[in-house]
């Protein structure tokens, strides 16, 4: 055996050029049956990731030729830690080179990378490593990577967990990289598990292999984003741990060799402009954020001398997309050329790896207002008349990726005609193989013919898809189907101190009756003006819903958020029921 050259140099060097954004080779759409193979194609090209600070300093070019050699090296260190094909290997994500070394050196090794949240989505180190060790535990980890912004919590991550690799990705470099033959990887093989966020207990694994995150690359760059032959180049802010980084803006460039410049996740709120900096400096053509990333800027003083006009495909998902939202980015941002009709709606989960539809390119958001008290008592969204006194706005979400199929279903099973309400349901080759180590909970959303209950409810438009709503979270009262989003935008909508993220709205059992509950995170410090917050969002509900909601403001950033940064409802519900919030005085 033969002993390869020593770790990677990570120097910041400011003669640093960023990688182009032109591969030099003709574009293949995600082709291949495996990621390795993908990266191989990929190293040929000049395209590759940039690194940059949360200020938007490059901190390292990594073009994919370099990034496949040190990746097959990794794979090397890897293997020979004594790991086997099959491990499962937690890699704690910060948005650098270090993660693309590491996870495309899983690759290679036949090891199942298991990328894992840093602390920035969760409220205190304690609730963070009690996540943190229950996902090492669940996908059972033989190896736990730790990078060096949380180095000094290692013993309490690793403590007492049967390991045969802990350490920082410095340690890992620094052993010692055989050139051994490394095993011949099939596309059925497992390549990641990809952690489901905000649930009341540990997360759930979702298995997605080589054959079904390579269709969904596929089906992305082709058909969702249709990247162009030349000129696209990605900017992205988004946490490597969480589904649409990771597929949208890590794993799909590489397979349709695209260059993305890679912002730090942890550091996009004290900073969102510098996002929108990179995307006029680089010109970026597509970047995707949650709403209220866009949000963030729009808060803010826009940065002068702004140029967002090469931005052809701004995404948005995550969660439920807010017209009010977008439309104040696209007025803030129309003067630095800023094309509202980039906006680009779209629906995935990880269970479908990451996309499953689609909104047409370049008709930004098209929407679809619907009498609320029909669809909360009939179940059908039905267009306002001049008697409606309620009105809800959805975004359509696009049509199912070439290839996929989708139906909403009643509870029978049967398929729903345009504008009936049911449970969205989807099939086809980016889906799934399960949860891990969890059969039970696998058979309940995949049944024996490969179609999955999404567990979201919406209805069908003229071939496309409108999400309204997660069917765990639905209140029925005095037989009315309340979507809590319907009050949470109310909320964030009518309220002017209110901000996305800022409402959670759930139902509590009292006296063997459903009551409504709205938490509202309030910043004013004085009594009356709380008070008079409290006051106005109780007038709001029963003004606009017609019902009674009980209001209990809580501190700022008290409410808890995804690794996406969107809001979870179960999670807010158990602190309420546990005590948690103290209502301010």
């Amino acid at each position: 055996m033969t002993l390869m050259n020593s770790a990677p140099s990570l120097h910041n060097d400011e003669s640093l050029q960023p990688v182009p954004s032109s591969s030099g080779q003709p574009r293949r759409y995600g082709d291949f049956p495996t990621f390795p193979a993908a990266l191989d194609y990929a190293a040929q090209g000049d395209a590759g990731l940039n690194i940059y600070s949360g200020k938007g300093l490059l901190l390292e070019a990594l073009p994919y030729k370099k990034l496949r050699n040190q990746a097959v090296q990794t794979a090397q260190r890897l293997l020979g830690t004594g790991l086997k094909p099959g491990d499962k290997v937690a890699i704690i994500a910060d948005s650098d080179g270090d993660f693309a070394r590491i996870f495309f050196g899983c690759q290679y090794a036949g090891l199942v990378a298991a990328p894992l949240p840093l602390p920035v989505a969760f409220a205190g180190k304690e609730a963070y490593l009690a996540t943190l060790r229950g996902m090492i535990s669940s996908a059972e980890a033989k190896a736990v990577i730790i990078p060096d912004v949380i180095a000094d919590w290692t013993s309490d991550i690793i403590g007492g967990l049967d390991l045969v690799f802990a350490g920082s990705p410095t340690e890992l470099f620094d052993r010692p990289a055989f050139d051994t033959a490394l095993p011949e990887i099939e596309t059925e093989a497992l390549s990641y598990l990809q952690f489901s966020s905000g649930s009341t207990r540990f997360p759930m694994g979702v298995c997605v292999s080589q054959r079904s995150g390579m269709a969904n690359a596929m089906s992305i760059a082709r058909d969702g984003l249709q990247v162009r032959q030349t000129g696209d180049r990605c900017v992205s802010w988004l946490p490597l741990y969480h589904d649409m980084g990771l597929v949208g803006f890590f794993l799909t460039p590489m397979t349709c060799q695209l260059t993305v410049d890679l912002l730090p996740t942890r550091e996009f709120a004290r900073r969102p402009h510098v996002w929108l900096d990179l995307i006029s400096r680089n010109h970026g053509t597509l970047s995707y954020s949650p709403s209220f990333g866009y949000e963030l800027c729009a808060r803010r003083a826009p940065a002068a001398g702004l140029d967002l006009s090469s931005w052809r495909v701004a995404g948005i998902g995550g969660d439920m997309i807010r017209p009010h939202v977008l439309a104040e980015f696209a007025e803030c941002f129309a003067p630095a050329g800023f094309d509202a009709h980039s906006f680009e709606a779209s629906y995935g989960m990880a269970e479908t790896t990451l996309a499953i539809s689609f909104a047409p390119l370049g008709t930004g958001i098209e929407t679809d207002t619907i009498d609320l008290d029909i669809l909360e008592s009939e179940g059908v969204a039905t267009p306002p008349t001049h008697t409606s006194t309620t009105t809800r706005t959805f975004v359509l979400c696009g049509r199912v990726l070439p290839g996929h199929a989708m139906e909403v279903r009643d509870q029978n099973g049967e398929a729903l005609p345009d504008r009936k309400v049911g449970t969205i349901f989807v099939h086809g080759p980016s889906l799934m193989d399960g949860y891990y180590r969890h059969p039970e909970e696998t058979r309940n959303v995949l049944d024996e013919q490969k179609w999955l209950n999404t567990g979201d409810l919406g209805y069908m438009l003229n071939g496309q898809v409108v999400v309204t709503g997660r069917a765990k979270d639905l209140i029925i009262i005095n037989a009315r189907n309340i979507w809590p989003q319907d009050l949470e935008w109310s909320a964030e909508t009518h309220l002017q101190a209110l901000r996305s993220n800022d409402v959670a709205v759930f139902a509590v059992e009292k006296d063997n009756k459903e009551h409504i509950v709205a938490l509202i995170q309030c910043r004013a410090t004085d009594p009356e003006k709380r008070a008079a917050l409290q006051s106005e969002a109780v007038s709001l509900f029963r003004r606009l819903h017609g019902l009674d909601v009980a209001v209990t403001l809580v501190p700022p950033r008290a409410l808890p958020q995804t690794s996406s940064g969107k809001l979870t409802r179960a999670k807010a519900r158990t602190m309420f029921l546990n005590g948690e919030f103290t209502p301010q005085q």
